[in-house]
């Protein structure tokens, strides 16, 4: 399956808020309700397009997956973990669709965030996991992302990971 990441549109916004539902339902019904849940509304959907640039992975015309990409530093990520970056870029946020999850999707998501990221141009991309069982920490890992350090943000526990490019 060849998944390919297109920048969403405001067209986009059912697809997105559908997708979050599901991935919150499998969260919740895995490890309960806690700070590892995305609610996206209507509103947060076009304010995440208008500050970021939030992807969607179609096949077929079904929404797979999403991630968002922002050159702007989040308010959970502590710079000081971070190797030293000129142009750094963030991953804030990924989900995807629990049906195909664990079939390579998040992957191939992660790959192509690389190889826009090189043609913005960055040298790093940057993010946070939940260290929980909800967490990503161990797909990053995967995916490449090396752990640089640890800390308590508001009472959740996160990984800090970066890709260096």
């Amino acid at each position: 399956m060849r998944v390919k990441l297109q920048l969403s549109t405001p067209a986009d916004v059912a697809d997105l808020l559908s997708l979050r539902a599901a991935v919150n339902e499998r969260l919740i019904d895995r490890y309960g309700n806690g700070f590892w849940i995305t609610r996206l509304t209507e509103k947060g959907a076009l304010f995440a397009m208008r500050n970021s640039s939030v992807y969607i992975a179609r096949y077929r015309n079904r929404t797979l997956a999403t991630l968002t990409l922002s050159t702007k530093k989040p308010w959970a990520i502590d710079k000081k973990y971070f190797a030293k970056s000129r142009r750094p870029l963030y991953l804030t946020s990924m989900a995807v669709h629990p049906d195909v999850q664990r079939r390579g999707i998040g992957s191939l998501c992660v790959e192509e965030a690389r190889h826009i990221a090189i043609e913005w141009p960055c040298d790093a991309i940057r993010l946070d996991a939940y260290d929980t069982g909800a967490g990503a920490g161990e797909f990053y890992g995967k995916c490449g992302f090396r752990e640089v350090g640890r800390a308590i943000y508001r009472s959740a526990p996160l990984i800090y990971y970066e890709l260096l490019l």
